[in-house]
């Protein structure tokens, strides 16, 4: 007998005829007997199956529409999401320019002050001289950026 994968069609579906308990002329009587009538019940059941209620189809609106509401806040969020991501993002390519340009400019302003040159034109020209021990008062802050004067400081 040659086996299943070299057989065509035709002669499989042969073979699964005559290998089934059915013979062909007990398919033919099958075939030609006439229907047998159907209970009304069942008739109605069935019926009632195929259909669909309005309360039914109303609902499965109602879902869809919900759905599509949904979808569409959430395509909506995303791309809000994706606009805000590239606005962050040029946000801070903006601000790395700017501080490397601060850098530089900082750079360029630090190279250009002679401080020998200050110390020189204060003492010399303008008679500024060294705090002496005793002149510096120390302040506490207390925590904030800056500090109020109330009262006149004791001089020593």
């Amino acid at each position: 007998m040659a086996t299943a994968k070299k057989m065509s069609m035709k002669a499989r579906r042969q073979m699964y005829i005559q290998n089934n308990l059915a013979t062909k002329e007990d398919l033919i009587r099958e075939m030609n007997q006439p229907f047998k009538p159907v209970d009304a019940r069942v008739a109605r059941n069935r019926a009632r199956a195929k259909r669909m209620s309005p309360g039914y189809v109303l609902f499965l609106a109602v879902a869809m529409v919900g759905l599509c509401l949904i979808l569409a806040s959430y395509l909506d969020m995303k791309a809000n999401l994706t606009i805000s991501t590239k606005k962050v993002a040029s946000l801070e390519q903006e601000l790395n320019n700017l501080k490397l340009a601060n850098d530089e400019e900082l750079e360029r302003i630090e190279g250009s002050v002679n401080l020998e040159e200050i110390k020189q034109i204060a003492v010399e020209e303008l008679g500024m001289t060294y705090a002496k021990a005793g002149q510096v008062v120390t302040i506490s802050d207390e925590g904030s950026d800056y500090v109020r004067q109330l009262k006149a400081l004791p001089e020593n």
